[in-house]
């Protein structure tokens, strides 16, 4: 027990350790980064929590939710098309996100439930294969066989724009009721705590526990009645559309839209933010989620200008950057083997003291 309390915290206390670090370096006063982090978290978390059932249900660390953040930014066209502003704009393409995000969940859980025990590198995947597809949807088909509206499109005739002012709902939902008083985005954090505590009473229903029997056995599941490719098909398509709706609360406070790149990164930086929180592949919690998101955000906020400061160069804060951005998935499962592999170990002595008892 007091080896897996000291291992089980061992990678968010290595990174808060880096982070201490690198913010004592960065010369960053305390109250930019109190505001910095109230605003990554409150955009980021919905997209970290979506990973949360498909880890449960034994699909591993869904990459495959960068295919949810294009059904949320789908939605954000829909609304740009017709003009709707504001938070009606936001609702309306949150609705438009959920048949969407139904759909690609669907179609991604047929894919996964064939490659069982492969799933994340299969998920990884499928978000290229999809990012192609987006492309050729929105790049040639948009304004010739997609309708759009002319302020969407290029001018040469056909493709949405490269970028999209999202003036008309930029911080419609940061700034809903609490943003004259605080001027924080207090309601993305309000939505995704509740969010959570629908999750915590969804375990306890009778398809959460399905999830979780077959995340933990699925040749028992099977046995015990449960359909499991059915189970985990719910749990993919209940992933998709909350990275959907993550997508959506993150490019609301951002204010632009990216139309071919924004969501490229949402599955690495998501899988990063939960891995450093201390979950695994096969268990993760909304305690994960929360302790990870901040500890990877805080490190993009510190990480530029400690780089900056130590090399004295802008340049090299940036490379410093984008090395943590794509090394912490690296260290992050290393450590993570590191700590099975010692479980493992614990166990096998622990069965081999057994067996020698039993004999004498």
């Amino acid at each position: 027990m007091n080896l897996k309390i000291k291992t089980s915290y061992m990678v968010p206390l290595f990174f808060l350790i880096v982070n201490i670090i690198g913010f004592y370096f960065s010369g960053l006063s305390g109250g930019f980064l109190a505001n910095e982090m109230v605003n990554r978290m409150s955009r980021n978390l919905i997209l970290v929590m979506s990973l949360l059932i498909p880890v449960t249900s034994g699909t591993g660390l869904n990459f495959g939710i960068v295919i949810g953040a294009m059904a949320g930014q789908i939605g954000l066209f829909f609304a740009l098309n017709f003009k709707i502003a504001g938070m009606l704009g936001i609702v309306v393409a949150m609705l438009v996100a959920i048949p969407v995000g139904v759909f690609f969940g669907k179609l991604v859980a047929i894919v996964l439930n064939r490659a069982k025990g492969n799933e994340m590198i299969t998920s990884m995947i499928l978000g290229y294969f999809a990012n192609g597809i987006y492309q050729l949807a929105f790049i040639v088909l948009a304004g010739r066989v997609i309708p759009f509206r002319e302020h969407m499109i290029l001018n040469s005739g056909s493709g949405l724009k490269n970028t999209m002012d999202l003036i008309s709902i930029r911080k419609a939902f940061d700034n809903l009721f609490f943003g004259d008083i605080t001027k924080l985005p207090i309601m993305p954090l309000v939505f995704s705590a509740f969010l959570f505590v629908l999750m915590y009473y969804f375990y306890r229903t009778k398809l959460g526990q399905e999830l979780r029997s077959v995340g933990q056995d699925m040749g028992i599941s099977e046995v015990s009645g449960i359909d499991v490719d059915k189970t985990r098909t719910k749990s993919i398509i209940i992933s998709t559309v909350l990275a959907a709706w993550g997508q959506i609360v993150f490019l609301q406070n951002i204010g632009t839209l990216n139309t071919y790149t924004n969501h490229e990164q949402v599955g690495l930086f998501s899988v990063a933010a939960l891995l450093i929180g201390g979950a695994s592949i096969d268990r993760a919690t909304w305690k994960e989620a929360v302790i990870g998101t901040f500890l990877f955000h805080m490190l993009f906020v510190v990480s530029p200008a400690a780089g900056q400061r130590l090399f004295g160069d802008a340049q090299v804060g940036e490379y410093f950057r984008v090395f943590v951005a794509y090394g912490v998935i690296g260290v992050s499962l290393i450590l993570h083997a590191l700590q099975k592999r010692r479980a493992l170990k614990v166990v096998r002595i622990d069965e081999i003291k057994s067996t020698e008892t039993n004999i004498s």
